[in-house]
């Protein structure tokens, strides 16, 4: 089956996790992605909280399924020079270094126009232009500079970042589809461009029901949905909202049976308009049909805790799992608050490849997330991540055996590099 992104050559220069999760996005679509990395040194993750001594952690292996690796010493005059050869024939060059970093190496916008006025330069910053664009940023930066920490969290507690990697992974995400645009008005301008995704813009995006909510309480001063109505108060900025619904059903995260134990023993259940009917009847309460007070949405919500209390009741001699499966039955949105190692067990997941097992040339075999997304005339396939350097030889290989065509043509190559002096810079 041949791939979407099948041609498109991606020269990655990006690290750690934000810009990683763009270029292996790519790669799993296809697209060839030659991460360049450091003589001896490569991606900082690949030393980061390792579990086997002198492997690539799985932070580095997570991030960089699909890709080869290549050494370069972008500071060596000849070093420069096989990077100049590759961006003449790359499509895209995606970076997340620190502001001002990718001038500072000579690799200005101007130079790569000039080299290849087709190529994309795609950029994660912390910031996008403004007072605060030299900062650098890494995830909980931006879930603060974003927006989502300051609601999230309980009224009574300090804000708090959340364990999905919003900042990181959520900015690569964007900045991959960014590419994608970028390589498809090519199509028609025959030109590249710069395409920027800032950290705080990503999560700030992420967090758009949250401006809603601004703009709603700058109006009204009040917002019914929240926990804090009808008896808090309301401030001027949007509150932290515990386990409320965003979307402005009333909804909470309830104990179930093992609670005690388990600290994850617990379901998400929303009270929304149309399921109200069926909640009474799925936890004993049917009179609540009728009764003037619980009738509507509006009248419920004075009583909004006492009803989670009920709720909470009804869980009480059920596990998360059962619970769940009864509800379901009624059409009630609900689920179980499912730990790592649940989603890492789950079958239904290993069957649709969002958890897929990966051989490693040093670690063997290890699980990790597949691709979040489905088509039905794609089906991308998970390899293991490269070894530091590991493809050096492929992108520049021996001319004098012929083997493995080479990725870079050179077009005087006994003026312009040697192949002895290729090695050189680049291991």
């Amino acid at each position: 089956m041949s791939q979407a992104l099948e041609g498109v050559r991606i020269l990655d220069f990006t690290h750690v996790q934000s810009g990683p999760t763009c270029t292996q996005l790519l790669a799993w679509f296809g697209a060839d992605v030659i991460k360049v990395e450091r003589a001896g040194e490569g991606d900082a993750t690949r030393g980061q909280l390792r579990d086997i001594p002198g492997v690539d952690s799985l932070y580095f292996t997570m991030l960089n399924h699909n890709k080869r690796s290549i050494t370069l010493d972008t500071k060596n005059p000849k070093g420069r020079q096989v990077l100049d050869e590759l961006i003449k024939t790359c499509d895209v060059l995606v970076e997340n270094f620190a502001p001002g970093a990718l001038d500072r190496m000579g690799i200005t916008w101007e130079h790569i126009q000039k080299l290849n006025p087709r190529m994309i330069v795609a950029s994660v910053k912390g910031f996008g232009p403004g007072k605060y664009a030299d900062c650098k940023v890494y995830e909980n930066v931006a879930q603060c500079a974003g927006g989502a920490a300051s609601t999230t969290g309980f009224e009574d507690g300090p804000p708090m970042v959340t364990g999905a990697q919003i900042g990181d992974s959520g900015t690569g995400l964007h900045l991959a589809l960014g590419i994608l645009a970028a390589l498809f008005q090519r199509n028609s301008t025959g030109r590249g461009q710069k395409v920027l995704a800032p950290m705080q813009d990503a999560v700030l995006n992420l967090c758009r029901v949250k401006m809603r909510d601004q703009q709603r309480l700058e109006r009204t001063g009040t917002m019914h949905e929240y926990p804090q109505y009808p008896d808090g108060k309301f401030g001027d900025a949007v509150p932290r909202a515990g386990n409320a619904s965003g979307g402005g059903q009333p909804g909470s995260i309830l104990k179930c049976k093992g609670w005690e134990t388990d600290p994850n023993a617990y379901i998400y259940f929303t009270v929304q308009g149309h399921a109200w009917a069926p909640i009474c009847d799925a936890i004993g309460k049917p009179e609540w049909k009728t009764d003037p007070d619980y009738m509507t949405a509006k009248a419920r919500q004075p009583h909004i805790t006492d009803i989670f209390a009920t709720i909470e009741g009804w869980l009480a001699d059920k596990t998360k799992f059962e619970a769940v499966d009864i509800l379901r039955k009624f059409d009630i949105p609900c689920a179980p608050v499912l730990t790592m190692k649940e989603l890492l067990n789950d079958e239904s997941l290993r069957k649709s490849g969002s958890i897929v097992e990966v051989p490693h040339k040093e670690r063997g075999t290890y699980f990790t997330v597949g691709s979040p997304i489905k088509f039905s005339d794609l089906k991308p396939e998970i390899t293991g991540s490269p070894l530091l350097g590991e493809h050096t030889d492929d992108v520049l290989p021996d001319p004098a055996t012929g083997h493995n065509p080479p990725l870079i043509h050179l077009s005087e190559p006994p003026k312009l590099l040697s192949h002895s002096d290729a090695r050189l810079c680049l291991k």
